[in-house]
Formats: structure tokens, C-alpha cells, sequence
């Protein structure tokens, strides 16, 4: 029961003691003053009764008698009337057995015990004594006159109470409403959000309640934004080039092996290896500050076009040398947007007058498959940049930039009737506790067969679906198969599905999703994903998203958590259950004293918002120990096996 709702009890029971007391003392008092009353009445009848009647006694005209007092018994104010002669005998006597009326309830009667008074008056005839007369005035008389002024006062009673109820429920919620309002702060702060009440209350000691929580709220809000920024810049010194605020060489270096390596999922893609020449002789020509401007800017103009791709990998891997991988291969995309490129920095080189005699930048492209691996990408570009540089090339382009690895069209033909047959099976890696080394969950790696009837990997047949547009149709074909194994496997762990930001983004995908939860409990059981960059670049639509999946116990993660450029402070908004730290951050976790720091701030931050911490593509034993040396409340990886098929 809430505050307000026990002071309003507390309040109407002491009324209702309050007024029960007042009842008993005024029954008391009202009882007191008819027997009073009925004395009276009864004496004045036994008088005036005695009077008249003492001829009659004297001669013990009985019939005389019997006709008088019966005239006066049937007033009905009476219950028994007794005249007897001067030696005790009866003359006659008239009795009423009815001790109350009908209208009198029977608990009442039970509850208030009322005697009523018996007067006698001894009758003188002619100087002698002839007799007595006894009148004992009727019960229910009384009760009656009680109980109608009781009926009365509760009447009145129960009609002022509702109003005092009503007035003083009023009155309360509106005193107490600061204290509601922290209450409601409590909560939000349970749930991560910062709540500050802008009514500050007169009453001296809720002022008092409702600044304390208001300044609670502040520090803690101040401590969250002060850990995030010490990681903030700790990411940015560690992972981030200081000059453009790209990825640095170790950070591009491990995300281009985590892809290429370790993930193999890329599939086809193309590295734009760019490369200023004679940086020294730049700052020694232009000065420092102008060859930084032409540096920032051929980063932004690298980072403008790896943004229409996604993912992408964009980072700086040297003073002079740039390098975007993005998930593109039509060579006749990937020549017009290379060309845009260089054309914007010869722009800016004539305008700055850089290098008038020779390019201002090399551009290198090389184009990667499955099977290509970092180290053999980063070997080709640098060869071909250096055969940019003997030939004065602003771009040069590898010697089989044909289009041989162009998607061919029966490949599209098949891998579209896969998906709109929903001809999708599924695989799974187990996340792990490092606590008890129980399966957290399950998360879910889509399949489909080629055109021989064999498995393949998604990078095989990923950028096909992007190219068709078929991302939606195969985030729900993954999700209903993930939602029909959970209703025939009650005691699985929860299956976790990666969805993609265009899916989310369609109004249709949200209705569908809805009826799908609306026809399953799917509470605790299963968990959507979606990529940190993504999120960041759909904060809105995620936030009413991720509501929808909270309002029906689905559980909500972000993946590849730790690599994007924004920070962290997204997380206040989104509130997600969990965060998997991209596999490219523990690489080297169990080597590096940097990456080790790093990863603890991260876990830390997200346990102080109640946010579980995970970390993606653990190899090693090593990894494993140090991460759970960190806190850190799952690993998920080939060290706890390889994909298995969800039969």
C-alpha cells in the first residue's frame, strides 16, 4: 500500500474511533434522558391514572377500572399498567410483550440494553388509603427514539466522512506529490535515467528530501560522465589517432584481423590504401599547421566515403599512409567513388599549391575474398603504392581489376530463392559464463547452401542480400526460426538473433515483430542484437525499439561494443541488458598491459549501469583467465568450440 493510501486509512480509522466515541457518549446520554423522560411520563400517568381511578378502586369497580386504563394502554407508550386494592390484591392489569418495534434492527437491540423505569403512586379515597396504581413505561419506545437519532448521526456521519475522505485524499496527494515525484526518481535511477524534480515544495521537510534526491541524482549523473570520459580519452589515446580522430595503426590493424582473420565473414570487399608522399618536405614547404590541415582533411574525405559503407574499417596507419576497407567490389562503384576521392584532394593540393610537379597523394586499390588475410592485404596495397610512386600515378588499380570477383548473376539468382524460401538453417556459439562456466546463451549464425548443396559462411552470400535488399527477409527468416525451436525447446538456453539496422528501420518489420511476440512467450528465452554502429546511427528508432522488447521480456544487446569513434554515452538512452566487446579490443588482452586497462574500464563503466559485459571471439586460455581476472561476466569464442548446428 502506497504512503498516500495508508495516511488516508490511518486518518479515516482514527475518524471512525473519533466518532464511534462520540456515538457511545451520546447514546449514553440520550439513554440516560429518556429513562429520565419515561420516569416522568410514567409518574404524571401513575398520578393522573390514581385520580381518576380512585372512586373506582375504592369500590373495586373492575369494569370501570379495565375500561379507563385500557383507554390509556392503547397510547402504546406503556408496557405494563397494575392497579391493585389497599391489600395487595390485583384489581386488574393490562401487559405489552413487545419489547420494540420492527424498525429497530435486532443488533441494536442486542447491543444497547435498555431497562425501562416502573412508577407506582398509592391512591387516597375520602382520607384513606384504597390502593396503588404501577405504570412501567414501554421499552421500545426508547429504542426507538435511540435508534432513530443513531440512524441520523450515521447518516450524517458516513456523508461527511466520503467528503472528509475525498478532501483530505486531495489535499495529501497534493502535499505529498514531491514525494511521489522521488519515488519516481528512485526508480529512474534504478533503470539508469536521471530525473531532477524541478518543483521544489514549501514544506520545509519535503524541500529538504526532494534537494537531497535532486543532488543525488546530479553526483551520480557527474560520476557516470566522469568514468566515461576518463575512458573516453583513454580510447582516443590508446586506439585513435590524436591528429584526425581515426582508428591508429594498432587499432585498424586489429580490427583488419579480426574481419579478415578471424571472423571470415567479410566476404568480398575493397581496400583504398592512401598514401602522401614527402610529408616531411610538405611541413618543411608548407609548415606544420598547413600539411596537418591537408592530412585532416584527406582523412575526412576517406572517412566521408567509407560512411556510406557498412560495416567498414577506416584508420591511419602511419604519418603519411590512410587506409579504408569497405564491403564493396563492383569495380565500376569503386572506380567513381575513388575518383570523387582524389579529385576533392587535387583540388585542395592545387589550391594549397602542393606538390605542383608531381601527385599531392597515391591511392592504392585491392580487392579481398574470403579468403584473403590481413597480412596479404596490407602486403599487396603497399606494393601497389609503391609502384604508384615509381610511376607518378595518382591511382593505380591492381592488374586484374576486371570484375571477375563481381557477384555473378545466377549466384544472386540462388541465394535470393534461398532467402525468399526461407531455405535459411542455423548454427550456434555458445557465450559462457566465467563464473559457474554455464551457456549465458546461444547466439544464432545464419546458413544457407550453395549452388553444389554444401554450407556456406555468410560472407559467401552476405553482400548479395545487402545488394538485393534482402536484409529484412532474412532477419525475419532467422527470427522464426529461432522463435519455432524455442516453442518445442522450453529448457534450451536463450537464443540470441543479430538484426540489422535496415530492418529495424521499416515500420512493417516493428508490426511484424509485435504479432510475433503477441503470439509466443518468449520471456527470458531470447535476445536481439544489434551493432554498436547501428545503434549510433539510429539512436531514436533503437531507443522506441528496444522499449518494444523490454515490454516483452526480450533481452536486448549491443555488439561490437567498443570501436566506434562517439563514445559511450548512448548507453544512458538505450539501457541495453548486455554488451559484447568487439573480439578486435582483446586480441591481445592477455599481452598487453593497455588493452588489459582498457577493457576493465569498459567492464567496469557498464556494471555501474547494471549493464552485463561480454567478450566476443576468445581463442585462447589465457584471454579467458585475464578477462575473468577483469569481471568480466562471459567470453564467447573457439576456445569453447566451434559453431554448432541448432537441430
Amino acid at each position: 500500500m502506497s504512503l498516500l493510501n495508508q495516511l488516508i486509512a490511518a486518518v479515516f480509522a482514527v475518524l471512525i474511533g473519533l466518532v464511534s466515541g462520540t456515538l457511545y457518549i451520546m447514546s449514553d446520554s440520550s439513554k440516560e434522558m429518556l429513562i429520565h423522560q419515561l420516569e416522568s411520563h410514567g409518574q404524571d400517568t401513575a398520578t393522573h391514572l390514581g385520580l381518576y381511578l380512585a372512586p373506582y378502586i375504592a369500590a373495586e369497580d373492575k369494569a370501570a377500572i379495565e375500561t379507563t386504563v385500557n383507554a390509556i394502554f392503547d397510547s402504546g407508550f406503556y408496557q405494563k399498567i397494575e392497579i391493585t386494592n389497599s391489600t395487595g390484591d390485583t384489581l386488574f392489569v393490562s401487559t405489552n410483550t413487545s419489547i420494540a418495534p420492527e424498525s429497530v434492527p435486532t443488533w441494536f437491540l442486542t447491543l444497547v440494553q435498555f431497562t425501562p423505569p416502573s412508577m407506582e403512586r398509592e391512591i387516597s379515597y375520602q382520607w384513606r388509603k384504597v390502593g396503588k396504581v404501577s405504570v412501567q413505561s414501554r421499552a421500545g419506545y426508547a429504542y426507538e427514539q435511540l435508534w432513530n437519532g443513531t440512524e441520523k448521526t450515521l447518516i450524517w456521519f458516513i456523508s461527511l466522512s466520503l467528503i472528509a475522505v475525498f478532501s483530505l485524499s486531495y489535499l495529501l496527494r497534493r502535499i505529498l506529490r514531491p514525494l511521489k515525484g522521488v519515488a519516481e526518481q528512485a526508480t529512474a535511477l534504478s533503470e539508469r535515467k536521471y530525473i531532477e524534480q524541478k518543483h521544489i515544495p514549501k514544506t520545509v521537510e519535503l524541500k529538504l528530501v526532494v534537494e537531497a534526491m535532486n543532488r543525488m541524482v546530479q553526483r551520480v549523473q557527474r560520476m557516470f560522465d566522469e568514468q566515461a570520459r576518463h575512458i573516453e580519452e583513454l580510447r582516443k589515446t590508446a586506439y585513435l589517432d590524436n591528429l584526425t580522430g581515426l582508428a591508429n595503426q594498432r587499432s585498424t590493424h586489429a580490427q583488419l584481423c579480426d574481419w579478415l582473420d578471424y571472423r571470415k565473414e567479410f566476404g568480398h570487399g575493397t581496400c583504398i590504401y592512401l598514401h602522401i608522399p614527402n610529408l616531411q618536405a610538405l611541413n618543411d614547404a608548407q609548415g606544420e599547421e598547413a600539411a596537418n590541415n591537408f592530412l585532416k582533411y584527406a582523412a575526412k574525405q576517406l572517412a566521408d566515403l567509407s560512411a556510406q559503407y557498412q560495416p567498414a574499417i577506416i584508420g591511419r596507419l602511419s604519418g603519411s599512409d590512410f587506409l579504408a576497407f569497405i564491403p564493396e567490389s563492383n569495380e565500376e562503384i569503386v572506380k567513381r567513388e575513388v575518383s570523387k576521392l582524389n579529385e576533392s584532394l587535387i583540388t585542395l593540393a592545387n589550391f594549397e599549391k602542393i606538390s605542383p610537379d608531381e601527385p599531392a597523394t597515391h591511392i592504392a586499390i585491392t580487392q579481398t575474398d574470403q579468403n584473403t588475410s590481413a597480412a596479404q592485404l596490407l602486403s599487396e596495397a603497399r606494393l601497389l603504392i609503391k609502384q604508384a610512386i615509381a610511376e607518378k600515378r595518382d591511382i593505380q588499380y591492381p592488374a586484374e581489376f576486371t570484375g571477375s570477383k563481381i557477384t555473378s548473376t545466377s549466384w544472386q539468382e540462388h541465394v535470393a530463392s534461398a532467402i525468399n524460401n526461407k531455405q535459411v538453417f542455423l548454427q550456434f556459439q555458445k557465450v559462457i559464463s566465467t563464473h559457474d562456466q554455464q551457456p549465458l546463451q546461444h547466439e544464432l549464425l545464419a546458413r544457407i547452401l550453395n549452388r553444389d548443396n554444401n554450407p556456406c559462411s555468410a560472407a559467401e552470400f552476405i553482400q548479395v542480400v545487402k545488394e538485393l535488399g534482402l536484409i529484412e527477409a532474412l532477419d525475419k527468416a532467422v527470427l522464426e526460426r529461432a522463435i519455432e525451436y524455442l516453442t518445442h525447446n522450453t529448457s534450451c538456453p536463450p537464443l540470441t538473433v543479430n538484426l540489422s539496422q535496415q530492418a529495424i528501420q521499416t515500420d512493417d518489420f516493428e508490426k511484424w515483430i509485435k504479432s510475433q511476440l503477441s503470439k509466443h512467450n518468449l520471456r527470458g528465452r531470447l535476445n536481439i542484437e544489434i551493432n554498436e554502429t547501428a545503434i549510433l546511427n539510429d539512436i531514436n528508432n533503437i531507443v522506441t525499439f528496444r522499449d518494444l522488447l523490454k515490454q516483452n521480456g526480450i533481452g536486448f544487446g549491443v555488439d561490437n561494443f567498443g570501436i566506434h569513434p562517439s563514445g559511450f554515452s548512448y548507453l544512458y538512452a538505450v539501457q541495453p541488458d548486455y554488451i559484447k566487446i568487439d573480439g578486435s579490443l582483446c586480441q591481445e588482452i592477455d599481452h598487453s598491459d593497455e588493452d588489459c586497462f582498457f577493457i576493465r574500464s569498459l567492464i567496469t563503466a557498464a556494471h555501474s549501469l547494471g549493464i552485463k559485459t561480454y567478450a566476443e571471439r576468445i581463442e585462447r586460455i589465457s584471454q579467458a583467465e585475464r578477462l575473468k581476472q577483469l569481471n568480466i561476466d562471459g567470453t564467447q569464442g573457439f576456445l569453447h568450440g566451434k559453431p554448432e548446428a541448432l537441430v
